[in-house]
């Protein structure tokens, strides 16, 4: 027990007043046992797990909306450090637009969670398999498509830098999405692209080369085979723009970059 201005605090107090501190936000539990304070744009999220085709155990989380219909789900891709606390802010905000989304944690099928560490992560991700990968976003779209309030198979997909260039593979494997948004990822072989069917939104940093080198053949080659691709590139914004800490991040081009991005799923995912 120890007393603040004359007044006893019991473990159980303080734990109480940590909630309070806390309302408008929800506290979270990330797979490595720490927390965060998620943006309170919703009160509806949850960590699940869900088997893959194998039988492996993917852990997500999943955040609903506030709405009186069936929602489109959208499925998002976290970067090559692995499953952070950033990851399930943008499935908030997601659902805060009116879509279930899910952000499952892509090492968990083969280690149980993402460890603390990016430097960690990134190892990890480099040994996963590109057959994995599909393998945990398959068992991720099969999950949410069958939630009661999904509106069945009207799925977008988001990926943030390894995760944007997770999409391009993804989009290829399934042909079922309805949208693609690559955040500056990297296309790892064109050939993908002959299979992708979606609408894909890419969103790129002005000042990542690396990546952007590659639009032009992209353009190219999915205008050849008629599938609609629009991309900008953000002035003054380089590579992981979208995430607080890089070089752009929450400037006015980052709001416009995600602003554009809502009113691609928008467009794509609320038809009937």
């Amino acid at each position: 027990m120890r007393t603040t201005r004359g007044i006893a605090t019991t473990p159980i107090i303080a734990g109480l007043t940590l909630v309070v501190g806390l309302a408008g936000g929800a506290l979270l539990m990330r797979p490595d046992r720490s927390t965060s304070v998620l943006d309170p744009v919703t009160t509806h999220g949850e960590w699940v797990k869900f088997a893959n085709a194998k039988g492996d155990s993917v852990r997500a989380y999943v955040a609903y909306p506030e709405r009186k219909d069936k929602a489109p789900t959208v499925i998002v891709i976290h970067e090559i450090f692995g499953l952070t606390d950033w990851e399930p802010t943008m499935g908030d905000h997601f659902a805060a637009q009116g879509y279930i989304a899910v952000v499952p944690d892509l090492l968990s099928s083969r280690w149980g969670t993402s460890p603390a560490t990016a430097d960690s992560g990134r190892k990890l991700v480099a040994l996963l398999t590109p057959d994995g990968v599909n393998a945990d976003l398959d068992a991720a779209y099969r999950y949410v498509n069958a939630l009661p309030a999904a509106r069945k198979e009207r799925t977008g997909v988001i990926g943030f830098c390894w995760g944007g260039g997770t999409v391009w593979r993804y989009a290829s494997a399934n042909p079922k999405l309805k949208a693609a948004v690559v955040c500056y990822g990297p296309l790892a072989d064109t050939a993908l692209l002959k299979t992708v069917k979606a609408p894909v939104l890419g969103v790129y940093g002005e000042n990542d080369m690396r990546v952007n080198a590659t639009t032009p053949d992209i353009q190219r080659i999915l205008a050849a085979q008629g599938t609609p691709f629009s991309s900008d590139s953000y002035p003054g914004t380089g590579h992981g723009f979208l995430k607080p800490g890089r070089k752009g991040a929450g400037t006015p081009e980052a709001a416009r970059a995600l602003s554009n991005i809502d009113a691609f799923f928008a467009q794509q995912l609320e038809k009937k």
